[in-house]
């Protein structure tokens, strides 16, 4: 008669059952843990001999897995998630400690990274790390530790903290500005006047692309069959700045990721608070349950939360100073245009 077995089982055979039975293949959990097929064979049939019990169902071409498998995996799955989230919080601990922020590519390059170094100044102790991505990710992937994500409210979970809201407006380089005022580029004193001007437009197929068009912003301006020169159609926001940082065409910026370029003068808004509009959506910041516990990411958390509401600040301020800089830097811009002779 078999005598009970008390003895506890190896780590070993017990996470080469799991992949076995989650693959339903010995070569593909071989090649997952990096063992050869008999290894894994060797560990499964140990494993057995420790249990009494048969584990699958061996086929000339497939694995199955017998009841008393089914319990051991009902049991066995859930605890090494356990064990390999405690040991990456372990691993995490004893290192030093990194915050993991997933957002998407131009939030990245036009928010994220001007700011970033200031709080690396202040957190030498912490390492980002960046994944720009314009795909949404897994709110639950354990590798992201804060998501920025950009949408509706139904995209985040409830009680979720929102950075700042979506404006867009017309925006031309200094560059640009000055050519016009010297009659060496097309007027742009109204809307009307864009049909002499390149226009960056959002190449996107996304829903929220349709909030940030230009067709949006010419219809709501009354030029919705305007046509301007010419269309330059770019994928990323963050290219659409620059071909207006280089004054190759006229943007339609979104201003929380271009505040600090409008405060600068690096941009300029050639229709004034006049020329925005308001999207519906906003930029959330999510943060992973499984690490909102850890210091170095509530330090993250916080420190977004402070420059969201910076941001904030900017353009509200721009909103009350923005035409009087204007007529400052480029008063024909904000003037009535004189009669120009046209050819025909």
């Amino acid at each position: 008669m078999n005598q009970p077995r008390h003895r506890p089982l190896s780590v070993g055979p017990i996470r080469a059952f799991e992949a076995v039975a989650r693959h339903l293949s010995f070569s593909a959990a071989a090649e997952e843990l990096h063992l050869t097929q008999s290894a894994v064979s060797r560990q499964i049939k140990g494993l057995e001999d420790e249990l009494g019990a048969p584990l699958f169902n061996r086929g000339t071409r497939s694995v199955e897995l017998t009841g008393d498998g089914q319990v051991l995996l009902r049991a066995v799955a859930p605890s090494l998630d356990r064990l390999d989230t405690a040991v990456r919080q372990i691993r995490t601990s004893r290192g030093r400690r990194r915050v993991t922020v997933n957002t998407f590519a131009s939030f990245v390059s036009l928010w994220l990274l001007p700011r970033l170094e200031a709080f690396q100044r202040a957190n030498p102790d912490i390492d980002i790390r960046v994944s720009a991505t314009d795909m949404v990710v897994d709110l639950d992937d354990p590798e992201i530790d804060i998501v920025l994500r950009y949408g509706g409210d139904h995209l985040v979970p409830a009680g979720t903290p929102r950075l700042f809201g979506e404006t867009l407006t017309p925006a031309i380089s200094p560059w640009l500005a000055e050519q016009i005022a010297r009659g060496q580029a097309p007027p742009l004193s109204t809307p009307a006047d864009l049909a002499g001007h390149t226009l960056a437009e959002e190449d996107d197929n996304r829903p929220t692309a349709e909030f940030l068009s230009w067709r949006r912003w010419l219809t709501l301006h009354g030029q919705a069959g305007l046509q301007p020169r010419r269309w330059m159609y770019l994928n990323f926001t963050y290219q659409q700045v620059q071909t207006a940082l280089a004054g190759q065409a006229i943007a339609l910026a979104r201003m929380a990721l271009v505040a600090d370029s409008l405060e600068r003068g690096d941009l300029v808004e050639p229709f004034g608070p006049a020329g925005r509009i308001d999207a519906p959506h906003a930029y959330w910041m999510v943060v992973s349950p499984q690490s909102i516990a850890r210091p170095e990411v509530q330090r993250f958390r916080d420190w977004l939360i402070e420059q969201g509401e910076r941001t904030n600040a900017t353009l509200t301020a721009q909103s009350a100073s923005s035409v009087q800089r204007l007529a400052q830097a480029v008063p024909e811009l904000v003037s009535p245009a004189p009669p120009r002779s046209r050819s025909r």
